[in-house]
C-alpha cells in the first residue's frame, strides 16, 4: 500500500483549510480588532444577513453555540417542565441535554438502520397527549424526511425544532420539487459553528433560524437577557452571543461554503467508488430527495468487526471516530428523566457497527486510496 505523504491524514484538516484562505481570514480578524467592536457590531449584522441570503431569506439570530441554540428555541416556543419532546436516541448529547436543563421529558426513539436518522413513522408512534415538540436531527449531514414531519406537526399541533448542527450546506426536496436549505423547514432551526462543522468558526458559535417574524424577535430577545430594549426585560432570557471576531471569520468562510460542499461531495463520491464493493462494510445510503452535506462519511462494519477495523486503521496511521458509542438512554444523565417509547434495536446495532472515516475539504484522492487499501487489507488478512 502506497501512502500519500504530502501531509498526515487527519480526521479534519482545519489548518490546511485555514492556509488556503489565510490572507482573507487574517485581514478580517485584524479589521474586527481594529474596529474594537468585540460584541455585536457590523460583522455580526453582516453575517446574519449573509447567512440569511444563503439560506433563502430565513431570519438568522446568532448565538454562542449550537447547544444554546437548542435551549433558546425551546424557551421561545414556551415549552414547560413536564412537556414531552421527541428526540432520536442515536445522536449527540446536546440534542437531549437541553431538555434536562429545562425540566422537559426526552422521549427517545429509534432511527432507520440505513440512513441513521429518525423516520416520520417512528416519530408518529411516539406522539402522546403530552408531546409538545419534535427534534429531527439531520445526522452526519443527511436531512430527515421533513415534509411528512411538518404534516404531523400540523395534525397534532406540535412544534418542530430542526437540529441542523451537522447539515448546513445540505438541502431537502419537497414533493413539489422545491428545494429548501437544511434548518429552514421547521418552526426553528438550530445550528453550530464549532470549528469542525461544515461552516465552522475558530471557537464556539451557533445560530437559530426561523421564517416567523414574531418568533425571530422573541428569539433575539431571549438570547440577550430577554431584553426588548436596553434594561427593559420582557422574558427570562440567557446571555448567548456570537462574538464579533468569530462573525468576521464566518463571513469569509461563508463565501467558500459552496466550494467546501463540492469538495465534500467529491470526496464522498470517491469513497463510494473505492469502498462500494467491499462486502464487509456498507457505505452511506443517500436519500433520493436530499443533497447530503457529508459532515461525516460514516460506514457500517458488518459481522462485529468494527473495533478490529478501527484498531487496524490506527496502526496504518489513519484516524477514525465512533459517533456514537453509547445510546443516550444508557447514559447515566438520562436514566431518570428519559422515556423510551419503543424498541431501539437499530440504535443498539449502530452503536456497535458505525465508523466515521476522515472527511474534510482538504482530503486528497491519494489519501482516500490509501484509506481504502488499508480497509481492504484488514479483511484480506482475516481470510489469509
Amino acid at each position: 500500500m502506497e501512502r500519500d505523504l504530502d501531509t498526515n491524514i487527519q480526521m479534519v484538516d482545519l489548518n490546511g483549510q485555514y492556509l488556503n484562505i489565510k490572507e482573507s481570514i487574517d485581514d478580517a480578524v485584524l479589521d474586527a480588532i481594529g474596529k474594537s467592536q468585540f460584541i455585536g457590531g457590523d460583522d455580526v449584522a453582516r453575517f446574519s444577513e449573509n447567512f440569511s441570503n444563503y439560506l433563502g431569506g430565513s431570519f438568522v439570530i446568532p448565538c454562542a453555540n449550537g447547544t444554546d441554540a437548542l435551549q433558546i428555541a425551546m424557551m421561545a416556543l414556551d415549552f414547560r417542565p413536564g412537556d414531552e419532546v421527541i428526540v432520536p436516541a442515536f445522536t449527540y448529547v446536546a440534542t437531549a441535554e437541553v431538555l434536562g436543563l429545562l425540566g422537559l421529558v426526552p422521549v427517545m426513539i429509534d432511527v432507520d438502520l440505513d440512513t441513521f436518522i429518525a423516520t416520520p413513522e417512528l416519530i408518529r408512534n411516539a406522539i402522546s397527549p403530552k408531546t409538545k415538540g419534535i427534534v429531527p436531527v439531520h445526522l452526519f449531514g443527511q436531512s430527515v424526511d421533513m415534509e411528512p414531519i411538518m404534516e404531523l406537526s400540523r395534525d397534532y399541533g406540535i412544534h418542530v425544532i430542526e437540529d441542523a448542527a451537522q447539515s448546513i450546506g445540505g438541502f431537502y426536496q419537497f414533493t413539489d420539487k422545491k428545494w429548501k436549505a437544511s434548518g429552514t423547514i421547521g418552526h426553528i432551526g438550530c445550528t453550530s459553528f464549532f470549528p469542525s462543522k461544515n461552516l465552522g468558526c475558530y471557537g464556539d458559535g451557533g445560530a437559530l433560524i426561523t421564517n416567523d417574524t414574531e418568533l425571530a424577535k422573541k428569539i433575539k430577545m431571549i438570547a440577550n437577557h430577554g431584553q426588548s430594549e436596553k434594561y427593559v426585560h420582557k422574558f427570562i432570557g440567557v446571555n448567548s452571543r456570537l462574538d464579533t471576531i468569530q462573525a468576521a471569520i464566518l463571513n469569509v468562510k461563508l463565501d467558500q461554503l459552496s466550494n467546501y460542499q463540492n469538495a465534500r461531495i467529491s470526496a464522498a463520491n470517491n469513497y463510494d467508488h473505492l469502498l462500494g464493493e467491499i462486502s464487509e462494510i456498507q457505505i452511506p445510503i443517500r436519500s433520493q430527495n436530499v443533497k447530503h452535506a457529508f459532515h461525516q462519511y460514516t460506514i457500517k462494519v458488518n459481522g462485529g468487526k468494527r473495533d478490529e477495523l478501527k484498531q487496524w486503521l490506527h496502526e496504518c496511521g489513519i484516524p477514525s471516530m465512533i459517533y456514537y458509542p453509547i445510546p443516550l438512554y444508557n447514559q447515566e444523565a438520562f436514566k431518570s428523566i428519559a422515556v423510551v417509547s419503543q424498541s431501539l434495536t437499530n440504535t443498539e446495532i449502530l452503536t456497535k457497527s458505525v465508523l466515521s472515516l476522515p472527511m474534510h475539504t482538504e482530503l486528497k484522492i491519494g489519501q482516500q486510496q490509501y484509506i481504502a487499501d488499508c480497509i481492504k487489507s484488514n479483511f484480506l488478512k482475516n481470510i489469509n
